[in-house]
């Protein structure tokens, strides 16, 4: 028995039998990372602090301990606060960070019985979506070690797709837990707004920003959200055949990648012969509502939200600090323009969250409630990954276009909204790279996105594992 091909469930359930320890689990753990060592997904590691703490957790099982993560390693993006480990946000000015205590929603992970592996890579400060990090390296994709694996939580979803561990934390603004989940072959969750607990990460958007789970298994994020959502009750399954479920074509279908087309369509016909209604009905104006929305409010916040995280967390520097050492020149020239204040002006912002936010948000309410719909389906991203290095510009169908808005088009407006959003793996393009899918419903609906997800995992199963080089 492989123990590191078990699902996260499925491991907790043989530790709870004595089939393995904690300690023999994290040991397999790290001997796959040092296989893997080249995918650079994991910038910071303590053996001697991990195998302690697993010795732990076997100590609390033999005395009857019940926690629902016991003994559950788990990998944390490097801008979630961790008291252990150092907190960077994989940018220079922050290298030395070390809270004094673990973020809230680390803490509840940590008090429901799991263990921190490390800390994951990630694109610098969050604020790009390649984990093309100059600092730390860049984190290489399983299925190609030349291409991106996503971002911002690019390291998180390369450890789980490359079979390290089966699950981790991300953060998601835009799309940073479904982006490298979509690229990677595995499952990514952004949960309605506020639905975990919030405080101790080094922030983009207040009001954006949210931790989410990501694992190669559906099961695996019920059972973190369970935890962080402090909601220990039992999921109700659901099954396709009950299902309305909505395809809005215009907008998020619109110029995918020619060889990833079948993998989406494909999966919208086994979702139609499976559920009781697919239908096709599109959200109106969503693409100019998200304009005047996303960036606004994340490049407006971003200043406020940073000073404030510095006062709480790492007093001694400041953002001009931050800016001073920025090693990324995507996320140097965009955070020029937060630092100065002249991203985004007042107006505009109070524009996007007093009208067009609000906006945004029942245009998404009216859509699932005046059509019935149980949620949505849409391409994840309208491409597979690219080489590293194409931090700008990406080609898309034979022209360029800027890296990020096309990478984050069909997610930005849900991250936007502050809906439930999940990506699953659904294929793999004529290009032999994962493609995925995404469920996203009505805000609150969190658990029943989860269910519709992992039914179609049942249905399709895993990606296949990448077979893994040694490319650099």
């Amino acid at each position: 028995m492989n123990i590191l091909e078990l699902t996260l469930v499925e491991a907790l359930g043989q530790m709870q039998a004595r089939q393995f320890s904690a300690v023999e689990y994290v040991q397999a753990m790290l001997e796959r990372h040092k296989e893997v060592s080249h995918l650079n997904a994991v910038i910071c590691l303590d053996e001697d602090l991990l195998l302690d703490a697993a010795g732990q957790r076997d100590r609390q099982r033999q005395d009857n301990g019940d926690q629902p993560l016991l003994g559950a390693p788990l990998l944390l993006k490097d801008n979630i606060n961790t008291a252990g480990l150092p907190t960077s946000g994989c940018t220079p000015a922050l290298k030395g960070n070390l809270p004094t205590a673990n973020a809230p929603v680390v803490q509840a992970l940590i008090d429901a019985g799991a263990v921190i592996f490390g800390k994951a890579n990630m694109h610098e400060l969050a604020f790009g979506i390649t984990t093309n990090n100059p600092t730390f390296g860049p984190a290489r994709n399983p299925y190609d070690p030349d291409l991106i694996p996503g971002g911002s939580s690019g390291g998180t979803a390369v450890a789980i797709a490359a079979g390290v561990l089966p699950a981790g934390l991300g953060t998601d603004t835009g799309g940073s837990t479904r982006l490298p989940a979509a690229f990677c072959g595995i499952c990514g969750f952004r949960p309605t707004i506020r639905r975990y607990p919030t405080g101790g990460t080094i922030p983009i958007s207040t009001t954006r920003d949210t931790p989410g789970p990501m694992a190669r298994a559906v099961e695996d994020l019920q059972l973190l959200d369970q935890v962080m959502a402090a909601e220990p009750v039992p999921v109700e399954a659901v099954s396709l055949a009950d299902l309305r479920l909505g395809t809005p074509r215009a907008y998020y279908y619109e110029n995918l990648e020619t060889g990833m087309e079948n993998v989406i369509e494909d999966t919208l016909d086994l979702l139609a012969s499976s559920s009781k209604a697919l239908i096709e009905v599109d959200l109106e104006n969503i693409g100019e509502l998200n304009d005047m929305v996303g960036f606004p409010v994340a490049l407006y916040e971003a200043r406020r939200d940073m000073n404030n995280y510095l006062a709480a967390f790492a007093p001694g520097i400041s953002i001009e600090d931050i800016l001073d050492q920025v090693a990324s020149p995507d996320v140097r020239e965009v955070y020029t323009s937060v630092v100065s204040g002249a991203a985004v002006a007042e107006e505009t912002y109070r524009d996007a969250i007093n009208v067009h936010r609000p906006k945004m948000q029942k245009v998404f309410s009216d859509y699932f409630t005046d059509n019935n719909l149980d949620a949505m389906v849409i391409p994840t991203v309208p491409l597979t990954a690219r080489p590293i290095g194409h931090d700008v510009t990406v080609e898309l169908n034979g022209r360029q276009h800027p890296t990020m808005p096309v990478i984050i088009r069909n997610t930005d407006p849900s991250g936007n909204a502050g809906i439930p959003s999940l990506s699953v793996a659904a294929g793999l393009a004529s290009n032999q790279l994962p493609v995925g899918v995404c469920f996203e419903g009505p805000a609150g609906s969190d658990r029943k996105i989860l269910a519709i997800g992992k039914a179609l995992q049942d249905e399709i199963g895993f990606l296949p594992r990448p077979g893994l080089t040694d490319k650099q």
